[in-house]
């Protein structure tokens, strides 16, 4: 879920081509839940193999990453690890959605509501280890590398930002700003047109770029008061935030209070809405895990290997992933010299 700064910060868009060169730190998990929700048939079910093995992740990841691999763009992998403690009350929130939108589904089948059905089977998806580690070894058949964070995926990829070992972190989510990502990409594997609710037109979804540090001076804030901000409009980490507080309200208290984050919480009366301290969000924030325990290094893409896995263990079209790797290896784009990818 993640916090809402859409409407706070500097939102630039942007085309693919512009990234042609440039080194892309992927939330993967993030990619991958987009992937599984949005790749569907017309009745709201994912694609399926003849086994009845899900592959709506194994489309989205191939197609997409070798649509940017093509365009010049170098990707690396980021993975979550453990969940911070105070994430397990999300998670669990998580769940129970999942459960009525199933419950929710079911109806919608019964009632052969074919509209419903593809709202309603969006909202349970999940993402099993097993998807997981197939998803690993098609980026790993891709020669793209994958960093394993300790704890969440997205203070990792910020991370590596922050260490101008990549260009931007890419997720949907604006918690990578929150981490401390000096840029942050949006919409860069997502399909471009979104079906506007209740109309027959679209809406047309492009690539975004948001850079950290002007965003924070439009503000007049700094990283720690945008975290400060988010907590009191709700995070993973505290869902709901503080009621009738959005955004925008929440940034008018931190300009009041500046740096009194105590003054801030205690206005608000934080107790009266969560049984943990403040200090306890915070902190989660500003002292997440991280590790540099990784190696960066891009290898042959192995056709062979893509092949077993989509075609020989999931029924893909072997002509069509042929087409594909093989327009991704006259681009040779995992031979490059690091150098030209800054």
């Amino acid at each position: 879920m993640g916090v809402n700064l859409r409407e706070l910060v500097l939102r630039k868009e942007i085309s693919l081509d512009e990234l042609k060169g440039k080194i892309l730190a992927i939330d993967s998990y993030n990619h991958l839940y987009q992937y599984i929700t949005t790749i569907r048939s017309a009745d709201g079910k994912p694609l399926m193999d003849s086994k009845g093995n899900i592959t709506s992740h194994l489309t989205g990841l191939f197609t997409r990453s070798a649509n940017l691999m093509q365009r010049g763009i170098r990707l690396i992998f980021v993975f979550d690890g453990q969940p911070p403690g105070l994430k397990h009350r999300e998670l669990e929130r998580r769940a129970e959605i999942k459960k009525e939108a199933e419950m929710l589904y079911k109806e919608a089948v019964r009632q052969n509501n074919f509209e419903d059905m593809k709202k309603y089977s969006m909202r349970f998806s999940r993402l099993t280890d097993s998807m997981v580690a197939e998803a690993k070894s098609l980026i790993k058949a891709l020669g793209c590398p994958i960093v394993q964070a300790p704890s969440e995926g997205e203070a990792q990829a910020a991370y590596l930002v922050k260490k101008e070992e990549t260009f931007a972190s890419v997720s949907q989510d604006f918690d990578s700003l929150l981490f401390g990502s000096p840029i942050l990409l949006r919409n860069i594997s997502i399909t471009q047109k979104k079906k506007l609710p209740g109309k027959l037109g679209y809406d047309v979804t492009k690539p975004e770029i948001i850079n950290l540090h002007e965003s924070l001076n439009k503000l007049g804030i700094d990283n720690r008061q945008l975290i400060v901000l988010a907590m009191l409009a709700g995070t993973d980490f505290n869902p709901g935030g503080i009621k009738g507080i959005g955004p925008k309200n929440a940034l008018k208290l931190v300009k009041k209070h500046k740096n009194d984050f105590a003054g801030i919480f205690s206005e608000v009366k934080w107790s009266s809405h969560f049984d943990f301290g403040w200090e306890e969000v915070f902190e989660t924030f500003v002292k997440m895990p991280v590790t540099d325990d990784y190696e960066l290094e891009w290898r042959n893409i192995d056709e062979e290997r893509i092949i077993e896995v989509l075609c020989g263990e999931h029924d893909f079209s072997r002509e069509r992933v042929a087409s594909i790797v093989n327009r991704l290896k006259a681009k040779d784009i995992n031979q490059k010299g690091l150098g030209d990818f800054f």
